[in-house]
């Protein structure tokens, strides 16, 4: 049984790469009941990951769509279930007769949540594109870029991460709850372009107010300010600047061992020799002697951590940031509920029957 707050909550999770396996595990740990449909044979798309840690959490069960059976076995599934989320092209699931029609109408309560990188409608809706197309054709590569460089590529965190898995995760919870009040289902659109675009939000407000110039490395938040920046030190390691704020900007100086009133901190003229003094100041000293100089300072001066150095952290560590499962450390879920705790379950395999069993006794 699982626990969490969407405990009790019954998910079909289509197999896919990308989004969809994030979202799925990120719902998982909250609790909800999720059954994986894959391909016959144990082939997953993401084969490379395993069940430790992206996979986690779901049972799963081998059904080949292209049959009358694989497809009459997800209907069975879909009479039971709250919602069923997929990651494929648009057309897909309807050439498989698998669409929101003919699941809508096997249970008319039933959300549908669908995720993509340009949406199901528009011009580039059937084209292939991956995280940094995304976060290209919606300004958001360009505004991370640097000055005089190519723009800076942030992981596949942005596009398929932030602005598709956990948009469709709030699409699929926001829409259960509408079904669960109303006893309508319906189709969640969740594209990673949409997603990313109100991600932006923030700085189209400023573009609006023309508080934000729109060229890279020109603005308070992409690296332009001495004060919010990362900086090299003295052992190559680096430390991530965050001082915006006054009181914050002040400590920084204080540590740095500069004096307050060096500098007028807004007063653009007095950024490049700003910078230069911080540069000069960061290379004296290893990143750690200056994470040890700023601890327990408002200073806003953390060491930029590698993957596996971050795991390891006493903040992280006292934390429980991380899990280790399966010889393989992790995230715990997230976000944290004081009274409906979820967790990083186990994954299972079921045949359609077993699945189908287990939900019907609930």
């Amino acid at each position: 049984m699982m626990s969490g707050p969407l405990a009790g909550i019954r998910l079909i999770e289509m197999d896919a790469i990308g989004p969809a396996p994030l979202c799925g595990m990120i719902l998982s740990g909250l609790g909800a009941d999720i059954v994986r449909v894959c391909r016959p044979g144990g082939q997953v798309a993401w084969d490379d990951v395993g069940e430790a840690v992206l996979l986690r959490g779901r049972a799963n069960i081998q059904l080949d769509l292209k049959s009358e059976n694989g497809r009459g076995g997800l209907l069975r599934l879909v009479e039971e279930a709250d919602g069923l989320f997929e990651g494929a092209r648009p057309g897909v699931m309807e050439r498989l007769g698998i669409g929101p029609a003919e699941c809508l109408a096997r249970n008319p309560r039933l959300v549908f949540g669908r995720v993509t990188g340009w949406g199901q409608e528009g011009p580039l809706r059937l084209l292939a594109g991956h995280d940094i197309n995304y976060i290209a054709m919606t300004g958001a590569l360009h505004a991370i870029a640097q000055e005089g460089r190519a723009p800076t590529v942030p992981l596949n965190l942005v596009g398929d991460y932030a602005g598709g898995a956990m948009f469709l995760a709030l699409g699929m919870a926001s829409g259960i709850l509408s079904a669960k009040a109303t006893g309508k289902g319906q189709v969640v659109d969740a594209a990673m372009v949409d997603g990313v675009a109100n991600l932006l939000s923030l700085f189209h407000a400023y573009l609006g107010t023309n508080v934000w110039q729109d060229q890279p490395a020109s603005n308070l938040l992409d690296g332009a300010a001495p004060f919010y920046r990362c900086y090299a030190c003295k052992d190559g390691g680096y430390v991530a600047v965050g001082s915006l704020e006054p009181q914050f900007f002040a400590k920084l100086l204080s540590g740095l061992g500069i004096a307050a009133d060096a500098y007028d901190q807004n007063d653009r003229a007095q950024w490049p020799r700003m910078a230069e003094d911080f540069a000069k100041a960061f290379l004296s000293r290893t990143r750690d002697a200056w994470e040890a100089q700023f601890a327990g300072t408002d200073a806003c001066v953390t060491p930029v951590l590698s993957l596996r150095e971050a795991m390891d952290h006493p903040v992280n560590t006292a934390r429980q940031v991380f899990v280790e499962r399966h010889g393989v450390k992790q995230a715990m879920p997230a976000p944290r509920f004081s009274a409906t705790p979820g967790g990083a379950g186990e994954s299972v395999s079921l045949t359609i029957e077993a699945a189908l069993a287990r939900w019907r006794v609930r």
